[in-house]
């Protein structure tokens, strides 16, 4: 069970949640804040997790629809997105469900670790995939890989989720989409599928720190619809730097104490 909120763990989660949600909306990485966040404040690891993807998923809505306007793909394309992310979220939720408390939290470093290089070394990857990508177009982008692609990313999300984002951020490279505010939009409409739908295992499972998540999800969504309208001021990749620091020291802390 979730221990009680106390004065200093709502300022503190409150507080994490805001500067998260805007990390995501700009650069993303929220969650090597929120995550260790709930674990330091004494909720367990597979419930702080599910609370954390759901305070997301709240938050990646505001995002979304302050970058509504930015939005511009086939709604075919789109919607083959939003049916794979449904799917992928529900797989990686359950799977876990049906991990134990025990070996998840021995896996939180690796998970840690895995999303801390992920978000690293995102824009070397992603400006790869947009070199690629130069020779293609939608059309031409074999639907299978790009369903594919994302089925794998949103089983990840389903399960753990940071670094989400990164990933979302390289399969839609393949669409040859050049606007970074396009595909700012897309990553929170997909990032809200898939947090949403693992929901829905979380709340019949009973894992989730309500008290928690919805202070959370105020923050979150505070944050990052106000970073979603103040993106363009910002420069990413001072914030990159910041989230890297942080998600480097976390990883190591979690190895350390895990």
């Amino acid at each position: 069970m979730p221990p009680s909120l106390t004065i200093i763990h709502t300022l503190l989660l409150f507080s994490t949640a805001f500067i998260a949600g805007g990390l995501n909306a700009v650069a993303g990485g929220g969650s090597f804040i929120t995550f260790p966040a709930l674990i330091f404040t004494g909720v367990p690891p597979i419930i702080a997790n599910a609370t954390n993807n759901t305070a997301i998923w709240v938050a990646a809505l505001a995002s979304a629809g302050a970058y509504r306007k930015d939005l511009g793909i086939k709604r075919q394309v789109f919607l083959l997105l939003c049916g794979i992310s449904f799917l992928g979220g529900i797989i990686g939720s359950l799977a876990l469900l049906y991990t134990s408390a025990d070996v998840f939290k021995k896996l939180i470093p690796y998970l840690l670790l895995s999303a801390t290089l992920v978000f690293t070394f995102g824009d070397t990857l992603r400006g790869w995939l947009q070199l690629q990508s130069q020779k293609s177009t939608p059309e031409s982008v074999p639907i299978f890989n790009l369903a594919l692609a994302q089925l794998a990313i949103a089983i990840y999300g389903g399960f753990f989720g940071a670094g989400l984002g990164i990933l979302m951020l390289a399969t839609l490279s393949f669409l040859g989409i050049k606007n970074i505010h396009t595909i700012n939009a897309f990553k929170a409409f997909l990032g809200s599928c898939i947090n949403g739908i693992a929901i829905i295992p979380f709340i019949f499972a009973g894992v989730l720190a309500w008290e928690q998540a919805i202070l959370m999800a105020v923050g979150g969504s505070l944050g990052g619809y106000l970073s979603a309208h103040y993106a363009r001021r910002l420069k990413p990749q001072l914030i990159r730097k910041f989230v890297i620091f942080v998600a480097f020291s976390m990883t190591i802390y979690f190895f350390i104490h895990g």
